[in-house]
């Protein structure tokens, strides 16, 4: 089944367009208009309007409501101008690095591992913890992750609820079908809190080749990471 969501295209020919033609004008507040930053507006905006989904082929004759409508281009223009707005006040570190996929894509044999997604929580309050560094390690090491979107280390923040994600780059088999437990180590530092690490086994079998792309489907919850904060000694005890 070949599925395509219409406004994809919409919102994207919409976005780029009008970073193009702020920059030609040379507006002080657009402070960056790199892939990355294009891209997450791109996904501001098709966060924020309904789908149009079509089947390629059949589908596309029916576009033209869409495409033509003045109120479905105002829409996705205010939103897109928004999300620029945003997007220009709140870079990410990584925006200026290149968001090309670093995994191998020869169908070599391989272990593809899920996104792991979690929350770092308070001990006392159980609520989340924003600002916090967690650096996920395999092998003693930082692990690789997929690409250098995904920051290892990285830093929790208010807008995810203490929330964190990595995905680890695929690594190499000896064939297909070829089981392995993968030894991981999360170290998790915060201001306030004592440092703590946890460990955690993942086991996998091995593929024909590398999965190059994101399937949000493919993810595995770990357990709260629970921090506790610092134990203050009152020096006139």
């Amino acid at each position: 089944m070949n599925v395509h969501n219409l406004m994809e295209d919409v919102v994207s020919h919409t976005v780029n367009e009008l970073y193009d033609n702020i920059k030609a004008e040379g507006s002080s507040w657009l402070t960056c208009d790199c892939e990355n930053c294009r891209l997450d507006t791109t996904s501001y905006v098709l966060n924020r309007v309904p789908a149009k989904y079509i089947v390629s082929g059949r589908g596309i004759t029916h576009s033209a409501e869409v495409l033509e409508n003045q109120q479905i281009k105002a829409d996705v223009e205010a939103l897109a101008l928004e999300g620029m707005h945003i997007v220009s006040d709140s870079k990410r570190p990584f925006h200026l690095i290149d968001r090309k996929n670093d995994a191998e894509t020869e169908a070599t044999p391989c272990f593809n591992f899920p996104t792991f997604t979690g929350t770092v929580i308070d001990g006392g309050s159980f609520e989340p913890v924003p600002g916090a560094e967690l650096l996920l390690k395999y092998d003693g090491k930082p692990a690789e992750m997929m690409d250098k979107s995904w920051a290892n280390p990285l830093t929790t923040v208010n807008s995810t609820h203490g929330a964190y994600s990595f995905w680890v780059k695929p690594m190499p088999a000896e064939a297909a079908g070829v089981t392995k437990k993968f030894k991981f180590a999360i170290e998790v530092t915060a201001d306030g809190y004592e440092p703590r690490t946890y460990h955690f086994v993942f086991p996998m079998a091995s593929e024909a080749s590398a999965r190059a792309n994101l399937d949000s489907t493919i993810s595995f919850k770990l357990k709260d990471l629970v921090i506790f904060k610092e134990f203050m000694i009152n020096p006139m005890e």
